[in-house]
């Protein structure tokens, strides 16, 4: 599990993956620039800084880091990763600190090319919130039309992201469900611009590299776990 805070990556790992990841650590395969153990030392402010890895992580060791996230500036953060003992419990101290919000999404290529929208400055890709008693494939091809105006059928499903955001004071963690389509009809294409999309263009696999420079960290992990599939 990824929560991307403030389009900061929170890597989750359970404790199968504990041992391998300290064995790559201290062989230096891994790039952190700080360790922990949290059961030794108390995660503190000035830790938060390039990629950090976060050993014995506890639910208690996720209040605090959102605390620290939420009430100071972490510009040196890269990234911090959380082994822990007991994922699930983890997970759940995570969702219990936000007000959890479904939504899905998706990915539409039309032969080699992805169609993506360019919203509020940034390079993104179609998706919203799930409507009530609405199953998120569903959602994901309504709201490709709804943004878009493009008729896509729904192949498969990506992955599920996690990212923060704040609205009217409250802070908002939002699940997506990314699902693969493929252009049926875009002879309707056009922007909702009542959502704030300016353009939508489709773009080949270069020119969405160089869109992705001008985007979101959860956004670029969704087009690489698309890479991942297409290469894998």
């Amino acid at each position: 599990m990824t929560i991307f805070i403030d389009d900061r990556p929170i890597h989750l790992k359970g404790a199968k993956q504990a041992t391998r990841l300290q064995d790559e650590a201290a062989a230096n395969q891994l790039e952190y620039d700080l360790i922990i153990d949290a059961r030794l030392d108390g995660l503190k402010l000035n830790a938060l800084k390039g990629h950090l890895l976060v050993l014995n992580a506890t639910p208690g060791t996720v209040e605090k880091l959102v605390g620290l996230l939420n009430n100071y500036n972490v510009s040196e953060l890269n990234s911090v990763t959380l082994v822990a003992v007991e994922k699930k419990a983890v997970e759940e101290k995570f969702k219990s600190l936000f007000k959890v919000v479904k939504a899905a999404g998706g990915v539409v290529f039309k032969g080699d090319k992805m169609l993506l929208i360019f919203r509020r400055g940034k390079w993104d890709l179609p998706k919203g919130k799930l409507d009530d008693g609405e199953s998120s494939r569903v959602a994901a091809v309504r709201e490709v039309e709804e943004e878009t105006g493009v008729k896509a059928a729904l192949e498969h499903r990506i992955c599920t992201t996690w990212h923060t955001y704040t609205l009217n004071g409250s802070r908002i963690l939002k699940r997506t469900k990314w699902y693969q389509m493929a252009c049926l009809d875009d002879s309707q294409m056009t922007p909702q611009t009542d959502e704030d999309i300016d353009r939508i263009e489709w773009m080949d696999a270069k020119k969405t590299a160089l869109a992705m420079t001008n985007s979101f960290s959860s956004i670029r992990f969704v087009i690489d776990s698309v890479n991942e599939q297409v290469n894998g």
